[in-house]
């Protein structure tokens, strides 16, 4: 599983596009995955015919970890292996596997490759100390006497110096289940693993902490056996929504959820608040997104009022620039930044993304409207990619299309100020003296106290505020 965004640690897999047995090619897409806030299609980098997929769909599987394997020439024999809920295998394997994946002379190809672990020596160099010809054969032997099932397959290996037999000096696990054991004060060789291929994962280390406590809370109980080397390690298949015994129904936490509500968790209580409300008449606003979408200069463009919005906010950061800025914690820095990154939440299957149109302040009103159109599309067909999310300044939240007047949004990790729009009603204004029917709406601004004082979040609503009220302001103040 490569990390496909900045700081993954897993991902869901959500699809698988081959099965075992079938012909894959060098940049092929093999499956689908789900980050923490996107959905994104994996390459295979090799050409070979697909020996096994390691996990089924639903498996949220952790940066690193092997999930397909591909035969890339040679050994064909190997029976093909639809991917189930994980068992270890036996310990042979775990000796003679590293070997095999990891052997690349000059020359031969491994007889399994893994997803992003061992590398083709038709495509990449061979690995630095990579294992000896006659010692990969044993090894290549071994692995497939594992997979055809017979257990004294190894011993049908050419004759050979045997590979080195393999020791358990450090236990198997990723760099953050050792950091979690290590914060948890856990020694990692006391604990039993239950991943694949013997991995202790982050279940491992809260068990073996669980029967920690349990046995100083009562040590006359009889103690928990661990499971028998003998024993297959069934890996536990993926969580879904499981029905209770009457009213309820619990649904795992994972992928856009779950990260919505650490960002969301760690957004809140970190930068203070503060959000403030404008009603707005945008009657001229409304009627100018009619003007437009006749015009021949917006012809397939998508037009409505978000898009003025967005303008608007544009214009008000550019005639107020401090608002668009970051606070830097470990450096006690504010950082201004002098390009917008405009985020908009969308509201997605998966969840709420916020994707963000970058370089946004350079834009022209139809370059603005075309890379709008393309955002929204591209999030509701689910395929946002994480680079898209990444490095917003600003952000626009569209409660409106849901009728309602408006919220106190809560800020995106990492900016300063979004902007939440309410839905745009017919009510009773005041305009010219007489009241009369109008196009109303309520702007809401929460940004970070630390580094917007209120007059400045103050005069950013307003001008906000005014350029809906008065459009013709996107030409005498831009």
């Amino acid at each position: 599983m490569p990390d496909v965004g900045e700081g993954l640690t897993e991902a869901e897999i959500l699809k698988w596009y081959v099965q075992p047995g079938d012909t894959v090619t060098d940049g092929q897409v093999v499956c689908e995955v789900e980050t923490a806030k996107a959905a994104v299609e994996l390459p295979i980098p090799y050409d070979g015919v697909v020996h096994e997929l390691r996990f089924p769909e639903g498996t949220t599987v952790d940066v690193g970890e092997v999930i397909i394997s591909v035969n890339v020439g040679g050994d064909a024999a190997a029976q093909p292996q639809t991917a189930q809920p994980a068992a270890a295998e036996p310990a042979a394997k775990d000796a003679a596997a590293p070997a095999a994946e990891e052997a690349a002379p000059t020359g031969r190809q491994p007889v399994l490759v893994g997803y992003g672990v061992a590398e083709s020596s038709t495509k990449r160099r061979p690995r630095k100390g990579a294992t000896a010809p006659a010692e990969q054969s044993a090894a290549r032997s071994a692995v497939q006497g594992e997979l055809n099932g017979h257990a004294g397959a190894a011993q049908a290996a050419p004759v050979a110096p045997a590979p080195a037999p393999v020791t358990a000096a450090r236990p198997l696990a990723k760099p953050p289940v050792r950091k979690l054991a290590k914060d948890l004060g856990v020694d990692l060789a006391a604990v039993t693993p239950t991943g694949p291929d013997g991995i202790i994962t982050r279940e491992d280390v809260h068990a073996a902490v669980d029967l920690a406590a349990a046995s100083v809370a009562a040590p006359a109980a009889v103690p928990v056996q661990p499971q028998a080397a003998e024993a297959p390690q069934q890996a536990q298949p993926a969580p879904q929504a499981q029905p209770a015994t009457g009213r309820e129904t619990r649904i795992p936490i994972k992928g856009v959820r779950k990260a919505t509500a650490q960002a969301m968790i760690g957004s809140a209580f970190t930068a203070p608040h503060v959000t403030e409300f404008i009603t707005v008449d945008v009657t001229r606003t409304m009627k100018l997104v009619e003007e437009l979408k006749s015009d021949k200069d917006m012809a397939g463009l998508r037009v409505n009022p978000l898009l003025l919005v967005a303008k608007a906010l544009l214009v008000a950061i550019k005639r107020n620039p401090g608002i668009n800025a970051s606070w830097d914690e470990a450096a006690q820095e504010i950082v201004l930044k002098h390009y917008v990154n405009l985020g908009i939440a969308a509201a997605t299957p998966r969840g709420l993304i916020v994707p963000n149109i970058k370089d946004a302040h350079d834009k022209t009103l139809p370059e603005l409207a075309a890379s709008l159109g393309e955002l929204v599309s591209t999030a509701r067909e689910g395929k946002t990619t994480p680079a898209a999310m990444q490095g917003g300044t600003v952000t626009i939240t569209n409660v409106g299309v849901f009728g309602v007047d408006t919220g106190t949004p809560i800020l995106n990790p990492g900016e300063s100020a979004i902007l939440a729009v309410g839905a745009i009603k017919l009510q009773p204004w005041v305009h010219k003296g007489k009241v009369k029917p109008r196009q109303v709406t309520t702007l809401a601004l929460s940004f970070d106290h630390r580094l917007v004082d209120g007059e400045l979040g103050s005069k950013v609503l307003a001008d906000i505020a005014a350029v809906l009220e008065q459009p013709k302001r996107l030409i005498t103040w831009a």
